[in-house]
Parts: C-alpha cells; sequence; structure tokens
C-alpha cells in the first residue's frame, strides 16, 4: 500500500456531501462530478413507489446505471442491485420503483 497522495488533477466526492435536488417527489440526485466536457456523475436515490414524470431521453449522449441498492424498472424490466444497463443515445424509458432503488448514474458525454 501507497501512502502517496493523489494528483492534484483528481476530482473525490462523498455521496453524503453531494448537494441534493429534488426532480420529482420521492426521487433525488447527488452530483458528484461535472466534467468540462458535459460528462457528469450522479447518484439518483428514488424512494418505494416512485415514477419519473414523464419520459427520460438520453440525449446528447448515453446513460450509464449501476444499481446500487434496491429494485429499479425502466418500465419494461425489473433490475435489482447489482445490475448495469448501458442506454445508448437516443434510447428513453421511464424509471419507476416500487421498492425503492440507489443508482449510480454516469454520463459520459454530458
Amino acid at each position: 500500500m501507497t501512502t502517496e497522495k493523489p494528483s492534484p488533477a483528481f476530482a473525490f466526492a462523498h455521496v453524503r456531501d453531494a448537494p441534493i435536488r429534488e426532480l420529482f417527489p420521492g426521487i433525488r440526485l447527488r452530483s458528484l462530478w461535472t466534467g468540462d466536457d458535459g460528462a457528469a456523475a450522479h447518484v439518483l436515490e428514488m424512494d418505494p413507489n416512485t415514477c419519473w414524470e414523464g419520459v427520460d431521453v438520453h440525449a446528447p449522449g448515453p446513460e450509464e446505471v449501476f444499481v446500487l441498492d434496491g429494485v429499479f424498472n425502466d418500465g419494461v424490466s425489473d433490475h435489482p442491485a447489482g445490475s448495469f444497463i448501458h442506454a445508448p443515445a437516443g434510447s428513453s424509458h421511464v424509471p419507476q420503483t416500487t421498492t425503492g432503488c440507489t443508482l449510480f448514474l454516469f454520463y459520459p458525454q454530458g
């Protein structure tokens, strides 16, 4: 194990310190990082029995989702904790959950 300090170019965030924005009732976004090119990383928390209002369209780029906790439903299928979902640019879905869930979201192109 090394005790060297990380590069000053690294960015760090802890979810407990991330600003919280309520997107819809019971659905909160915690922004962890935004890059200069529009790329972004977030944690999305969805309370039990919540549903995105409208259709979530992925533009301009794809959305990468990792289910950290609970069961996420994309409007078609259930995805339990440990699931990875790649939603290509231009795709859409209606995020929802009956159990509640926590997701890690990454947008490589904004």
